[in-house]
Formats: structure tokens, sequence, C-alpha cells
């Protein structure tokens, strides 16, 4: 593996790793009150269209940290819709 490639993948593990706090304390206290819908739509977006990026550059850091966070914004975009 190329250095670039580690430091892709160091990368994209620290900011898809940054969602899941607040996944997870979205969960635990069923409240989504102070999230935006418009920002994590908007947010979602970007995140599939670096997805579409990362596989027409075949890149995989790019691939796996936007497909791993594009689950974790949908999950907060259902809880927001769910719990609201």
């Amino acid at each position: 593996m190329q250095n670039i490639e580690l430091l892709g993948l160091v990368a994209a593990t620290l900011t898809t790793a940054a969602f899941l706090p607040q996944v997870y304390k979205t969960w635990l206290h069923k409240s989504t009150k102070d999230i935006s819908l418009v920002m994590y739509a908007v947010l979602l977006t970007g995140v599939l269209l670096w997805l579409v990026y990362g596989f027409l550059i075949d890149s995989l850091p790019i691939m796996l940290a936007n497909s791993i966070t594009a689950i974790l914004l949908l999950l907060m975009l259902i809880m927001k819709l769910k719990y609201k």
C-alpha cells in the first residue's frame, strides 16, 4: 500500500468516525430537535457526489469513507424524521 493511500485511509477513518458520537447520542436520547434537516440533506448530497467521484477515480479511501458516512447520514435523517 502506498503512503498516499494510507494517508487517505487514515483521513477517511477520522472524518467518518467524527459522525459516530452524534449518531449514537441521537439514537440514545431519541431527540433531534437541535439537528438541521437541511444541513444533513445537503451534506448527504455532497457525500454521495464524493462517493461517485471515488468510484470514477477508483480511490478506495474515498469510496469507503463516503459509503460509511452516507449510511450514517441516512440514519441521522431517518431519526430526524422519526423523532421530530
